[in-house]
């Protein structure tokens, strides 16, 4: 047995957790086609049994169940997964890791995409991903409105996380903010982070947001960090460093009550640029 599988399972067994199963979007019709919802609900628990390389990376953003239908027509077939994670922000994450800023996106719940046999979307705490096998060109035009008629049944607002809105629009690339929800720049102390990456003329860097529940959190992570590069910590509720942090190089990195902002990707004599990204977000 997978053991990540046996480690969840044995501390669901003894902590007591309960999954509560609960269809809640409906698996619509599709005109022509033939429903067939053959397939177990999936949790937390047997995951790997659907997806066994990717499980990881939806547990670790949240995952809380999946259901799977398929839509058949002769030999031809459409399979519908909706992954439910915990919150708006957890189905941002994994859908951010799985798009591309070259793909064709859509306006289907908060953001879709298209490629060629496949079709994601996320909305709400939902993340869908459409998908065939089928050559038919009549077979890949059902994607869409399959897709809509899922979009319409999916309760909760059609919004990218709110965050996203805090980062400067100055150099950024567009379709490439994602949200990282542990392990941010490789330091297990760093979670929840969202990110954007910026092209400003000859200059390429990275912004990461991490929000924390209150201010006294936010300077423990600060203090951490700090004595992880070998510096003192500083309980002030707001305040900036330049950082030499081993295989990440100089770090910008800056605080106000709750908020940390960090740079990564700009050089020690460019702080007057990351002084004004910083103030931006944090005015």
């Amino acid at each position: 047995m997978n053991m990540k599988r046996y480690i969840v399972l044995v501390f669901l067994a003894f902590s007591g957790c309960v999954y509560v199963l609960s269809q809640a979007v409906a698996m619509p019709e599709l005109e022509g086609y033939r429903k067939v919802s053959s397939y177990p609900a999936y949790t937390p628990e047997n995951l790997w049994d659907f997806i066994d390389g990717a499980a990881d990376n939806y547990l670790s953003h949240g995952f809380e169940e999946l259901t799977v239908a398929e839509y058949e027509k002769g030999k031809n077939a459409i399979k519908l997964e909706v992954y439910r994670l915990h919150d708006n922000i957890s189905a941002f994450g994994i859908y951010s890791t799985e798009r591309s800023s070259g793909f064709r996106f859509l306006n289907i719940g908060s953001q879709g995409y298209r490629t060629e046999d496949a079709l994601n979307f996320f909305k709400g705490r939902y993340y869908v991903k459409i998908r065939t096998n089928a050559k038919s060109t009549r077979v890949r035009q059902m994607l869409e409105p399959l897709a809509v008629k899922v979009a319409d049944a999916i309760t909760g607002e059609a919004s990218m996380p709110k965050t996203l809105l805090d980062f400067p629009e100055a150099g950024k690339k567009s379709n490439e903010e994602t949200y990282i929800s542990e392990g941010v720049l490789g330091h297990e102390f760093l979670k929840g982070a969202f990110r954007a990456t910026y092209e400003l003329s000859d200059l390429n860097f990275s912004i990461f947001i991490l929000d924390f529940k209150n201010p006294e959190d936010c300077r423990k992570t600060i203090g951490t960090y700090l004595a992880k590069c070998k510096m003192d910590p500083d309980n002030s509720s707001s305040g900036k460093y330049v950082l030499s942090d081993g295989y990440n190089g100089d770090i910008f990195l800056s605080w106000k009550d709750a908020r940390i902002v960090i740079i990564q990707g700009l050089a020690k004599d460019q702080t007057d640029t990351a002084d004004r990204y910083t103030s931006e977000i944090f005015k």
